[in-house]
């Protein structure tokens, strides 16, 4: 999702918030926000949900985002400050310098944090691929998880250990997904990897992190199975899973959320003692209505349709959603620029306004709080 972001053409309102000083100085301007509406912090509190969303330090050096994130928000996670890519760009050279920020920022306002990625196949740094061929044992694995937990032990609340392990269309029997790591280690990688994040901090909640369990379609429901089976036999293990986050990634031209298939999933992974986190919650509107309010009132009924599920599950504990505003998006592809598209694919617009997703995920929260009651 880094590559949505809009760096390059923001780069001119980069220097100009970067003028106006440090993260202070950007809360000192906060505008009056929404004071007339309880916030989505305030209602997820009342449900015993912790709501968040991720973010990055452009995002909070921005002085118009700054009020809307700490009202709304209680939990907040990495963008791209903890992919590995940044923060070990030279082996054995760190720069937590952006996450250090972020989890400041956090401690500051009253939020928790999620640290995300520690194991993935992604966004890794350029030199890592052939140093992990080549290694004599582990601790290019382990030795990483150990740097980057221990630096934030007892500040963080949860981890995604190992992210998107899982991909049926790779063709093995155990359904993992064919990495440097796999072909490294094998599937005890996995273990290893969470044995490796217990040892360093006991205390924080250990999450496999995915999508594609979220909608309905066949390819959704080999996915599902697939994940049950990579649970179970995980926890048999006794690799220490604390939770499955799904990321929840939506779409308009995507297949849509079956809830009855979603619900059943959910009650599978709350049989195994899991708890479930959204960690990644937003709805690509692109192949949407061209009339905005039409399609801001479709990617509202998505949301609701999966929060819906989501929060009737008495395990599910957070939602987070990749984002908070719409103004940090870039559109999806030349057609859409060339036809003045803009995404709306979050909770509030470009301007930091309430969209119909802000209420559409309020109300879901409000549903799970009336049920609690």
């Amino acid at each position: 999702m880094f590559a949505r972001r809009q760096f390059l053409r923001q780069a001119t309102a980069v220097a100009a918030l970067l003028s106006m000083g440090s993260l202070a100085r950007a809360v000192a301007l906060r505008p009056s926000i929404d004071e007339d509406a309880p916030s989505l912090r305030a209602i997820a509190r009342k449900s015993g949900i912790l709501f968040g969303c991720a973010t990055n330090t452009f995002e909070l050096r921005d002085p118009a985002f700054v009020p809307v994130v700490t009202r709304d928000c209680a939990i907040l996670a990495p963008e791209y400050e903890m992919k590995r890519g940044v923060t070990e760009p030279a082996r054995g050279h760190y720069d937590f310098s952006g996450a250090d920020a972020l989890v400041s920022f956090a401690a500051t306002h009253g939020m928790e944090f999620r640290g995300h990625p520690l194991v993935w196949h992604k966004r890794n740094p350029p030199w890592l691929e052939d140093a992990v061929r080549a290694a004599p044992d582990d601790s290019l694995l382990t030795g990483y998880i150990r740097e980057a937990m221990a630096r934030y032990r007892g500040r963080i609340r949860s981890w995604d250990v190992v992210n998107e392990a899982i991909a049926p269309q790779d063709g093995r029997a155990d359904n993992l997904r064919n990495t440097i790591w796999l072909a490294r280690f094998g599937p005890s990688y996995i273990d290893i990897a969470y044995r490796a994040a217990r040892a360093v901090d006991p205390n924080a909640m250990l999450v496999y992190n995915d999508w594609g369990c979220e909608a309905g379609a066949p390819d959704n429901d080999r996915f599902r199975a697939a994940t049950l089976r990579f649970l179970e036999a995980a926890l048999k293990r006794g690799v220490p899973i604390d939770a499955l986050g799904l990321q929840g990634h939506l779409g308009l031209s995507a297949p849509q959320v079956d809830q009855k298939k979603l619900r059943d999933f959910l009650a599978e992974v709350q049989g195994m003692g899991l708890h479930i986190l959204v960690t990644e919650h937003d709805v690509d509107d692109s192949g949407g209505p061209s009339d905005i309010a039409a399609r801001d009132r479709l990617v509202a009924d998505a949301s609701r349709r999966f929060l819906d599920v989501m929060l009737d599950n008495r395990a599910t504990v957070s939602v987070l959603t990749w984002g908070l505003s719409d103004r940090y998006l870039d559109p999806p592809g030349w057609r859409e620029r060339l036809l003045g598209y803009t995404p709306r694919m979050l909770p509030r617009d470009a301007e930091m306004r309430r969209k119909p997703m802000w209420s559409a995920i309020a109300a879901a929260l409000g549903a799970r709080s009336l049920s609690k009651a």
